[in-house]
């Protein structure tokens, strides 16, 4: 499915899940769900989360948004280690534009990890014909008047709510640990200073009442890039960097012993002995993938900064692709 009919397809779906969504008017709970469904060599692997309003609600609303609208769906796992799934953010299209799938025909195709341009998608997805969809808007260009610094245009990212931007705007619920659903923005160089108006969850609450700040973006560009911490250790320096906004229910059932399981399995069975010795090749199932960062941005300062992540390449599971096949909100 090539990206214009993508779009057209996911405002369709989106304008009937916003329609289902008004039935839910008033009825929002501190803790919304949603089920992530990877599929990963020919297998769907359902796996739960309980999200957390108290801890991050801008971001909350942000993911359930995107995931109402069909944002997610056919993205991929672009990077792949032990301790992280990461993804929101790209999918593997072929020569034509056609999203990977598991179309038997798939052996004589070649994909190529591409990056979403994000802040195209979304505005068409608001523009489409029909279309329901709105997302909410948390951080505004420095545009607006002094006295309305909302008149400024929306950038369609969502502030920061990492515990080192918070500002003690309220507690933490869930830590940067085993099973956390995390919200991250991609590297920015740290010479970029323009700044933008945000919006705080606290309402100005401690902030001398003040419920609107100019601060940096590149603290808080914020997009659709999300992983899953899979590490049995708890990171409290990654929990300043980034959003953990919430945990998945059943890690064990459905990720260590479900999805991460067939990882492991998938591996052993591509794994084979060395010229006949005992000593084992591992096998890998992914690629080193270098890729331009934040080609899309608006400001284009940061568009033509040519960053990369040549540094710390994505791992990228390409010979058994990780497909993020939908996320759906459960519960609002």
């Amino acid at each position: 499915m090539n990206k214009k009919h993508r779009i057209a397809a996911v405002a369709l779906a989106a304008s009937l899940s916003a329609g289902a969504l008004l039935l839910f008017g008033g009825c929002t709970t501190r803790h919304p769900e949603v089920t992530i469904t990877y599929t990963f060599n020919g297998k769907d692997y359902a796996v739960e989360y309980t999200l957390s309003r108290d801890d991050a609600p801008q971001t909350v609303i942000h993911f359930i948004e995107l995931a109402d609208a069909g944002f997610y769906n056919g993205t991929v796992i672009h990077d792949y280690t032990s301790s992280f799934l990461y993804g929101g953010g790209y999918r593997l299209l072929d020569e034509d534009g056609n999203d990977f799938s598991y179309d038997a025909d798939n052996s004589q195709k070649t994909f190529e990890l591409t990056e979403i341009n994000y802040f195209e998608e979304v505005k068409a997805l608001e523009n489409a014909p029909n279309s329901k969809i709105k997302f909410t808007q948390s951080v505004w260009y420095k545009d607006g008047t002094k006295n309305n610094p909302k008149k400024g245009e929306g950038v369609y990212t969502v502030r920061s709510e990492s515990t080192a931007r918070i500002q003690n705007e309220g507690g933490r619920e869930y830590s940067h640990s085993k099973g956390a659903l995390v919200m991250y923005a991609s590297a920015k160089s740290e010479d970029f200073t323009e700044e933008i108006v945000v919006e705080r969850a606290d309402g100005g609450k401690n902030n001398n009442g003040q419920a609107l700040e100019y601060q940096r973006y590149i603290y808080h560009s914020t997009t659709s890039l999300f992983y899953t911490y899979t590490s049995s250790s708890t990171s409290s320096e990654l929990a300043a960097k980034n959003t953990v906004f919430g945990k998945a229910k059943k890690y064990d059932e459905q990720l260590e012993n479900g999805l991460l399981k067939a990882i492991r399995d998938y591996i052993s069975e591509h794994t084979s002995d060395e010229d006949g010795e005992d000593e084992e090749t591992a096998y890998s199932f992914t690629e080193e993938q270098v890729k331009e960062l934040n080609r899309y941005e608006p400001f284009p300062e940061l568009a033509t900064a040519g960053l990369d992540n040549s540094e710390t390449p994505f791992a990228t599971p390409m010979s058994a692709p990780i497909i993020i096949k939908s996320v759906k909100v459960t519960k609002y």
